[in-house]
């Protein structure tokens, strides 16, 4: 290893010693790996295509493209909130270790379970709902394939869903190095097949369906019912979900199931493993969401000039999905397939980075203790060095998740929004305790200066306003059957963690404390002595680790 290589492992060690926590994980993520699992996990074209069916209805191609400009950069200032404290306090925890440390000492611990919790559950569903976003897409890849013969059923999807879970277990249990250098390849595939949709679509669309400028960048057409403004923030539904936390609005098995993901906080689940971690994991955030936001602007505006103005066709189409019915009238049915069969490959990406995310998110939850079970989730296997326990817990609890498909579309579209709303709430509250409670906040080398409060506070009221939008249902005329339970889903989630946090003597609050120090024999002045001693040895200028 070349000593520059080495100072700045030592230099992540010592950081992380400061942090409370010893080197578990073999530091194998290069600063583009880090990227390359939020923007993997992003998975821009079959994320845009499983929420497609949002922004369409509400506004059509106008919404399409501006509502995907604005909301953005309202994303972009989330992940510039959270890039400052990741590069603070760069651990797996991240979120709920950021609450506990910045929180006032009365309420730390419950702010620091809430969080926890929210962020372990959001996780976990966020990979149910990349997995059955792919489990459709494969079904709908078979649709087309059979000349939209095929219809496929839930048990059918169930089954091809969970077989993509397990196949993602395995995968990520392999060694730390194998799951980096993946990433690279995802980094790759995702790029080529944006640019490929962003070139090849207009040129392979006929005249009879190429829109005008006017139409494609112009024309608002409100098919829902709800009025005009509120139909134009529901496009942001489409951005929020892909960019932000985070999508998988996926597909419409029956009339609109609806799948979402998290996406640029996997980058901080995966701290511990990253070199030079302060400085690799806020910028693999901004990026992330740069880049995408970019190319997810350009893939909608392709698609706005060759969508045709039938909208109503492309909602109702058989093959369930009005991107793949736009590539269909585009590239005809050996086309689709061929490029479909690529989107279907990138979702399944997806789905392995963020059961990485999620393995390492329930493994720093369960180093704390405050998982059921933890003992047994946290363990490293000795064979590859990753948490091997955690990946499986992770898989399990996915495929009890998909069982609710048979539920009906609405039982499991309310728990795959965990996705969304959970997630929100983890990122929220730790942005508000920096500045609301009296703390001892140590910039790193990310830092935004005095734009920090407000972009905090821009970044708090989207996610506010967001959530309650998330709360609501696609359409205003509703009924019991089509009403969205997300509300009464992360109510009562939210409810049975705090009544077990305060559970009589079986509860948290007997024994939560937060973050807990595994360092062993050494202390946090040790710690600071050999993070002193890197410091004499590293140009920190050069090579920035935070405090």
């Amino acid at each position: 290893m070349k000593p520059p290589q080495h100072a700045i492992a030592k230099a992540d060690e010592a950081l992380l010693a400061e942090l409370g926590y010893k080197q578990e994980f073999k530091r194998a993520f290069t600063p583009l790996e880090v990227f390359g699992i939020a923007f993997s996990i992003i998975g821009l074209l079959p994320s845009i295509a499983s929420v497609l069916f949002y922004a369409v209805p509400n506004g059509g191609p106008a919404s399409m493209v501006w509502g995907w400009a604005v909301a953005s950069l309202f994303i972009l200032c989330v992940g510039m909130s959270m890039a400052e404290l990741g590069s603070a306090a760069p651990t797996s925890g991240g979120l709920y270790f950021w609450t506990h440390s910045l929180s006032s000492p009365r309420c730390r611990n419950l702010l620091a379970w809430i969080v926890g919790y929210s962020n372990t559950i959001g996780t976990i569903a966020s990979v149910a709902s990349i997995d059955w976003g792919c489990a459709v897409q494969v079904m709908a890849a078979v649709s087309i394939g059979s000349s939209q013969t095929f219809t496929a059923t839930s048990a059918q999807t169930f089954g091809v869903y969970v077989a993509i879970v397990l196949s993602h277990a395995v995968i990520c249990c392999l060694g730390t190095a194998v799951l980096a250098r993946l990433q690279t390849v995802y980094v790759v595939l995702n790029v080529c097949l944006c640019l490929a949709v962003i070139i090849g679509l207009p040129a392979a669309t006929s005249k009879a369906n190429m829109n005008s400028a006017s139409y494609a960048l112009g024309n608002f057409t409100n098919l829902n019912g709800w009025p005009d403004g509120y139909a134009f923030i529901l496009s942001f539904l489409a951005p929020s979900w892909t960019i932000g936390i985070f999508s998988q609005g996926v597909a419409r098995v029956i009339s609109t199931d609806v799948m979402f993901k998290g996406s640029f906080d996997s980058s901080v689940h995966i701290s511990e493993e990253s070199s030079n971690a302060a400085t690799a994991v806020p910028w693999a955030i901004v990026s992330a969401i740069g880049i995408a936001g970019i190319l997810g602007w350009a893939i909608n505006v392709s698609l706005a000039f060759c969508m045709g103005s039938d909208m109503n066709s492309l909602l109702t189409s058989p093959v369930g999905q009005p991107m793949a019915q736009i590539f269909f009238n585009s590239f005809g049915q050996n086309g689709t397939l061929a490029l479909w069969s690529f989107v279907v490959l990138v979702q399944y990406m997806m789905g392995s980075s963020m059961v990485l995310a999620s393995s390492r998110q329930t493994f720093a939850f369960a180093r704390d203790g405050a998982l059921p079970f933890s003992s047994y989730l946290y363990r490293m296997n000795s064979f590859t060095k990753t948490p091997v326990n955690t990946v499986w817990f992770v898989a399990a609890i996915s495929i009890i998740l998909g069982m609710l498909s048979f539920a009906g579309p609405q039982a499991i579209n309310a728990i795959f929004s965990l996705s969304v709303t959970a997630l929100y709430i983890a990122y929220a509250i730790p942005i508000v305790a920096r500045f609301v409670f009296k703390n001892n906040f140590k910039p790193g080398p990310f830092n935004l200066g005095i734009f920090s409060l407000p972009v905090a506070i821009v970044s708090v009221s989207y996610m506010i306003i967001m959530n309650i939008v998330f709360f609501f249902p696609t359409m205003p005329q509703t009924d019991v059957a089509n009403m969205n339970y997300t509300v009464v889903v992360l109510g009562g989630i939210l409810f049975l963690s705090i009544l077990w946090y305060y559970c009589p003597v079986y509860g948290g609050v007997h024994w939560f404390t937060g973050p807990v120090s595994n360092l062993g024999k050494v202390s946090e002045e040790s710690a600071s002595s050999i993070r002193e001693s890197v410091e004499k040895n590293v140009d920190i200028k050069e090579v920035p680790v935070g405090v």
